[in-house]
C-alpha cells in the first residue's frame, strides 16, 4: 500500500476489486474486495476504515521520511514500504527489492561496516543501527538510518529482520553546517582558535614523537582600523579575504593558518627541519609569508598596499608547551610591529624565562 493506493482500490461507490496489503510475515497479499450481496457490502463498510487508516500510515512514512523493511534471511527477500523506494532513487514500481539492489545502493565505503551491523544483529541479537550512504542512479549522495532487530523462529534460529528506515541527508547538511560555523571564520572561511589550538597541540605531539620542529607564526595587518575608517568595512572585509587566500596559497597542505579574529592571522609549520639554525628558519619561514602578502590588493578601483608584522616561535627552541609558544610569537610579533612594516621577528628564548619568573 502506499500514495496510490486509492488509485488501486475501486471507486467507492462499487467496492469490488483488489488491493495490496502486508500480512504479518512482510510479504505482499492481494485483498479481494467484492460487491456481491449486502453481506459484502457491509463487509466492504467493515474494510474501507482500515484502508483508510493503512494509507494514512503510508503518508506519514512519506512526508516523514521513514520506511520499514523486512529482509529474509534464508531466501534474501527484502520487502519495503512505499517511502524506501524514494530513499533510494526510484520510483515504487521502477525495481523490485532485492538484498543485492540495496548491497549496492550502499556507498563501497559504508558497505563493510554495515554487512558488520547486519550479522552482530544476527549473531547476538543486539539492535542493528548504522547510518550510510546510498549512492542513487544519478550519481548523487544521500545519508540514511537504520534500525531494526532480529526475528527468531520458535527454536531461536534467526529468520529475518525487521526495522525502519529514515533519510537523514537534511539532518547531515544541517550537522556539517553548523560544525563549520563553530570551527571556521565566517568571513575567510579559515579554521578559528578553537581549530588552531588543536592543530597545534597536534603538531607538537607529532614533533615530539620524530624529534622535528615545529614554527608558529603570528600575523598582524598594520593600518587596518585606518582601512576601515577611511574606506569602510567591505573594504576592510576584502583586505581580510584576500590575506586569508594570500596565506593559504604560501602554505604547504601539511601547514595550517587560522584566523584568531581582527586582523589577527597565525600559522602552524610542521615537519621542519630541526638541523637548520632557527635564524635561518626564521628567514625562509618570513620570506615565504611575506613575499604574497607585500603585493597590492585591489579595492574596487584602487589598489591598496597593507603593512604586515609576523611573529615567529620555534619549538622546541622557544617553548615546550603550546601556551609557551603563542606567549613568545605574540611578543615576537608586537616587536616587529614597532620595527615598521613587513618586518619579522623571531622569539627570544629569555621572553619565556621572563614569563615564568
Amino acid at each position: 500500500m502506499g500514495l496510490r493506493l486509492q488509485e488501486r482500490l475501486p471507486q467507492l461507490a462499487t467496492p469490488a476489486g483488489s488491493v495490496q496489503v502486508t500480512g504479518d510475515d512482510g510479504q505482499p497479499r492481494a485483498l479481494y474486495i467484492s460487491q456481491q450481496g449486502t453481506a459484502n457490502a457491509r463487509q466492504w463498510l467493515l474494510i474501507r476504515p482500515i484502508l483508510a487508516e493503512a494509507e494514512r500510515f503510508q503518508r506519514s512514512q512519506y512526508f516523514a521520511r521513514i520506511g520499514t523493511w523486512d529482509w529474509d534471511i534464508d531466501t534474501n527477500h527484502l520487502y519495503w514500504s512505499d517511502a524506501i523506494y524514494g530513499m533510494f532513487g526510484y520510483a515504487v514500481d521502477e525495481v523490485t527489492p532485492s538484498y543485492e539492489l540495496f548491497c549496492n545502493a550502499v556507498h563501497p565505503d559504508d558497505r563493510a561496516h554495515v554487512r558488520a551491523g547486519e550479522l552482530r544483529c544476527i549473531e547476538t541479537g543486539e539492535n542493528h543501527d548504522e547510518e550510510y550512504r546510498v549512492v542513487w542512479p544519478d550519481g548523487t549522495l544521500h545519508w540514511l538510518r537504520e534500525t531494526g532487530n532480529v526475528v527468531k523462529d520458535e527454536r531461536g534460529t534467526p529468520i529475518k529482520m525487521m526495522g525502519v528506515v529514515r533519510d537523514i541527508t537534511e539532518e547531515k547538511a544541517w550537522a556539517n553546517q553548523l560544525h563549520r560555523l563553530a570551527h571556521h571564520d565566517p568571513l575567510t572561511g579559515l579554521p578559528n582558535r578553537l581549530v588552531f589550538e588543536e592543530r597545534l597541540e597536534g603538531a607538537l605531539a607529532s614533533a615530539r614523537r620524530s624529534h622535528g620542529r615545529v614554527a608558529l607564526v603570528f600575523i598582524d595587518l598594520n593600518g587596518f582600523k585606518a582601512i576601515n575608517d577611511n574606506l569602510g568595512h567591505a573594504a576592510g572585509d576584502q583586505v581580510l579575504q584576500a590575506t586569508a587566500a594570500r596565506l593559504h596559497e604560501a602554505l604547504r597542505n601539511s601547514d595550517s593558518v587560522a584566523r584568531l579574529g581582527g586582523d589577527e592571522f597565525v600559522t602552524v609549520l610542521e615537519g621542519l627541519s630541526a638541523e637548520r639554525a632557527p635564524e635561518e628558519e626564521a628567514r625562509v619561514i618570513a620570506q615565504r609569508l611575506l613575499l604574497p602578502l607585500e603585493a597590492p590588493i585591489r579595492l574596487g578601483d584602487r589598489s591598496q598596499r597593507v603593512g604586515v608584522s609576523l611573529g615567529i616561535a620555534l619549538f622546541p627552541d622557544h617553548g615546550q608547551t603550546r601556551d609557551q609558544l603563542i606567549h613568545v610569537a605574540d611578543l615576537a610579533m608586537y616587536e616587529a610591529k614597532r620595527s615598521g612594516d613587513n618586518q619579522y621577528r623571531l622569539g627570544q628564548a629569555q621572553a619565556l624565562r621572563a614569563r615564568n619568573g
